[in-house]
């Protein structure tokens, strides 16, 4: 087994993880800490240490809001630890292989955590890799900066580091894409085989690195999970940047609410402050996200997957039944009407024919429909008219999750299955969840080796086979109580419309 790996940086040492068969290496660095005079810069180079430096304890999550602290359903899911160690010196990595030798060029995961860009870490215990790692994957899960630390923009950073004014964390993301490359040979993984993935904001930082240029050749397919999160009632969305202007104006009222009057005062201020702080100054402003900054990002991600423009690799999508639904929110049908047609126009008359439309759904809104599933095929169809002729898969996650809280197919829940860690959760799931499961794990790893999911079951059977998404066959995965279930049937009217809809508005520039 490897259990002790050069890396360029120095030697590391991991310890055999549940399954001796494979081996886990925790925090290993692979950037210098973004502190002091790096905060708020691209990351630079780590040091070189000496003799084996033990890996055996995930490094600290990025300052962010203490988890743990609350009563929400992610606080009894995996945000458990209130005490779990937290710091600005943030930047590192883990590594689970299985490879018994340096020369097995085994395909690599890199996965990128969700959590709004605010919060989240690798060491959540839904991440551990150890159950892909056994099906002969190299997995890395890498850490980045989050909020005010990942996502600050001013003028003044805009004036002194113009290639990199904002967007560090997804510069960070990017310098562990980097790592990989010039080191996973050491762990037996294969450099010219790594697949990207992430879950909600994860997935939307994929989406960000799919359509950077910069990043071509650096890996060969992408994995976003729950993350094209569009309402096809509303123009905007969580996931939509905002300008760089937009960006500097609420960094300079930041830097205001902080007592600062440049970039180098805030530097000098410690780095829970700046994060109770900005808990504060998120009360009543906007919290700082994505930015289009004309470097890393040129545009919305999803209008350039729309319009072809991501690099060409094969893609994976899909989204949970129950999570972000859109709705027109109406005390009445005469007032859903009325919006209806403010958002659809001359296009109204037509919606409000659908029965579906007038179906309320029980917190108060109209024309319940799953957006984020809308927005990938539209987002799919749309990149395929503009020429793409990579495979892109799509699968719905609709099984029953148990629990005294009935919680549905919540926003996340589908990590459990995907990463094969029920056990590490406290909700009962029985023989069934953990079949599902293992095919769920299983398709994720073939597509992850191949770009394609399809491949056989633990027994040797055939797993039922997953078409790629086109419009004229709009196939894809159905994860059911009863099982990978294969989606043959076209979808009906109603969301079609709903699909056309916001294929028009990813055309607007």
């Amino acid at each position: 087994m490897l259990r002790e790996v050069m890396t360029q940086n120095g030697m590391v040492r991991g310890l055999p993880a549940a399954d001796p068969r494979i081996t886990s290496f925790k925090g290993i660095p692979f950037a210098a800490p973004p502190v002091g005079e790096n905060r708020w810069r691209a990351p630079k180079p780590c040091s070189d240490w000496e003799g084996v430096r033990k890996a055996y304890e995930f490094a600290p999550i990025s300052v962010q809001d203490t988890p743990g602290l609350g009563t929400d359903i992610y606080c009894r899911e995996w945000h458990v630890d209130p005490d779990i160690s937290m710091s600005e010196d943030c930047l590192y990595l883990n590594v689970w292989t299985g490879a018994k030798s340096a020369d097995e060029k085994l395909p690599v995961l890199v996965w990128f955590f969700g959590g709004a860009l605010q919060w989240g870490y690798p060491s959540e215990m839904e991440f551990d890799g150890e159950r892909i790692a056994r099906r002969g994957i190299v997995v890395v899960t890498v850490n980045y900066r989050l909020n005010a630390f990942g996502f600050l923009a001013h003028p003044e950073l805009t004036a002194k580091q113009p290639d990199t004014p904002t967007n560090f964390g997804f510069l960070d993301q990017q310098a562990g894409i980097k790592w990989v490359i010039r080191n996973i040979a050491a762990f037996g993984g294969d450099p010219e085989n790594i697949t990207i993935a992430g879950q909600s904001a994860g997935g939307g930082s994929v989406l960000g690195q799919i359509t950077n240029p910069a990043n071509k050749g650096l890996f060969q397919k992408a994995v976003i999970m729950s993350a094209m999160i569009q309402s096809p009632y509303e123009e905007t969305s969580i996931i939509t940047p905002v300008t760089l202007e937009q960006a500097e104006e609420n960094g300079q009222n930041f830097l205001e609410f902080l007592g600062v009057t440049s970039i180098e005062e805030a530097r000098e201020l410690d780095a829970l402050y700046i994060r109770d702080k900005y808990a504060e100054y998120a009360v009543a402003h906007p919290r700082m996200m994505s930015v289009i900054d004309g470097r890393f990002n040129t545009d919305e991600p999803i209008k350039r997957l729309a319009r072809n423009e991501q690099l060409d690799i094969p893609l994976l999508s899909g989204s949970t039944g129950n999570e972000f639904p859109a709705f027109i929110g109406a005390a009445s049908v005469e007032e859903f009407e009325e919006k209806a047609r403010e958002i659809f126009g001359e296009e109204a008359e037509t919606f409000l024919k659908f029965q579906e439309a007038y179906e309320q759904d029980t917190v108060g809104g109209f024309a319940r429909v799953n957006g984020i599933e809308c927005t990938i095929k539209a987002a799919f169809e749309e990149s395929r008219n503009n020429g793409n002729k990579q495979k892109c898969y799509y699968y719905r996650f609709v099984p029953d999750i148990p629990g005294w809280d009935n919680p549905g197919t919540f926003h996340s829940v589908d990590l459990w299955f995907f990463f094969e860690t029920l056990a590490k959760c406290w909700r009962p799931f029985v023989g069934r969840h953990y079949d599902l499961s293992r095919q769920m794990c299983n398709y994720f790893c073939n597509f992850i080796k191949s770009g394609d999911p399809n491949g056989t079951d633990a027994d040797g059977s055939q797993l039922p086979v997953w078409e790629p998404y086109d419009e004229e066959a709009p196939m894809g995965m159905s994860f059911t109580e009863q099982g990978a279930v294969a989606i043959r049937e076209k979808d009906s009217d109603y969301i079609r419309f709903h699909v056309e809809h916001i294929k028009e508005r990813l055309k607007k520039k």
